[in-house]
């Protein structure tokens, strides 16, 4: 597994034609795109911003869910590519009684990097989706704003 940054969240070209929001990844020196939603798009680039939204949104609400029962989100993963589509996994934790309890939970990776941004912690991408999916930032028309 390779620790990831969020370089940041723009508008891709894809299958689905010009305009398609993504989030853009990088690790091992190379660029990974992820095609999400706009509504995933704004979550996290309101997380990278750092502002807060009038009223929470539904990672600011999970992470203080997650919170209160005494649980804690450690790292997100994506783990898996097939047929276009990545897969994730939240690696999580509870105390529960002085006991710390692993938790896994399946994800799609917007939602965990979304929450990954909240709470600061690793976003993880394996060999094999690099290998797959992975791009040289050459590849990639960036403009700044």
């Amino acid at each position: 597994m390779n620790e990831a940054t969020v370089e940041g969240v723009g508008v891709g070209v894809g299958d689905e034609g010009s305009g398609a929001p993504v989030v853009v990844l990088r690790a091992r020196d190379e660029l990974l795109p992820i095609f999400v939603s706009s509504d995933q798009a704004q979550s996290m680039q309101l997380a990278i911003e750092g502002e807060p939204f009038d009223r929470p949104l539904t990672h600011d609400l999970f992470v203080e869910m997650v919170a209160e029962f005494g649980g804690a989100i450690d790292k997100v993963r994506i783990d898996d590519l097939a047929d276009g589509t990545f897969y994730a996994k939240i690696d999580a934790e509870q105390y529960h009684g002085g006991e710390r309890k692993e938790l896994v939970f399946d994800a799609r990776p917007s939602d965990g990097i979304a929450l990954g941004l909240r709470v600061d912690c690793p976003v993880l991408v394996s060999d094999e989706v690099l290998d797959a999916a992975g791009r040289p930032p050459e590849e990639f028309d960036v403009e700044g704003t």
